[in-house]
């Protein structure tokens, strides 16, 4: 890897979209790579956006991403990866999760759930890789196990060998859920999208 690479994941509090930041930081720091990490919590507690750059290459001075920047967006909701679409480089590719999660001012009445929003994330010509990671993540064993089908998911969008995201799994999960989230990954890492 010579030059820099951006990752931004984003989602709703309590997805897991820390979890993922931290995986995906081992990853490449496992292989020798430079890596910073920022997270940026909304109203993470209360259903908020959540927010983590992951920047990583020979040398990366800022974790920080300017629109127009991250090389992947990996997205936990759909309307997330619709708001934070403009960080994305127009050769970007988007990784989201089907799932929709009704923001506050949906949850109260005041507003409407957008429709078709991935039909207009792909209006903007990015390469969109959609699953139900939720689903996926329940076929593994649990619905907390969102994060890592859509790390299997973006895993193969990166340039590591997937034993180094198995590794990294393993060491960074607790023991007694490594079965669920290695299936999990499996899952996200082969969905036919």
């Amino acid at each position: 890897m010579s030059n820099v690479k951006s990752v931004m994941i984003v989602g709703v509090g309590g997805q897991g979209t820390l979890l993922a930041s931290r995986v995906l930081g081992s990853a490449m720091l496992s292989q020798g790579v430079d890596v910073k990490v920022s997270e940026v919590h909304g109203m993470s507690q209360r259903g908020g956006s959540v927010v983590t750059y992951v920047r990583y290459g020979d040398k990366v001075y800022s974790p920080i991403i300017a629109q127009g920047e991250a090389d992947v967006l990996l997205a936990f909701e759909a309307l997330e990866a619709a708001r934070y679409l403009p960080w994305l480089k127009p050769e970007g590719t988007v990784v989201v999760n089907t799932q929709q999660m009704d923001p506050m001012p949906v949850v109260t009445g005041v507003a409407e759930y957008p429709k078709d929003i991935l039909g207009k994330v792909r209006e903007q010509g990015v390469k969109v890789v959609a699953l139900d990671a939720l689903g996926m993540a329940e076929e593994a064993g649990s619905s907390k196990a969102v994060n890592v089908v859509l790390i299997g998911a973006m895993a193969k969008k990166l340039d590591l060998p997937k034993e180094v995201w198995i590794d990294t799994i393993k060491e960074t999960v607790p023991s007694k859920f490594i079965d669920m989230n290695l299936k999990a990954f499996e899952l996200g890492y082969n969905a036919d999208v």
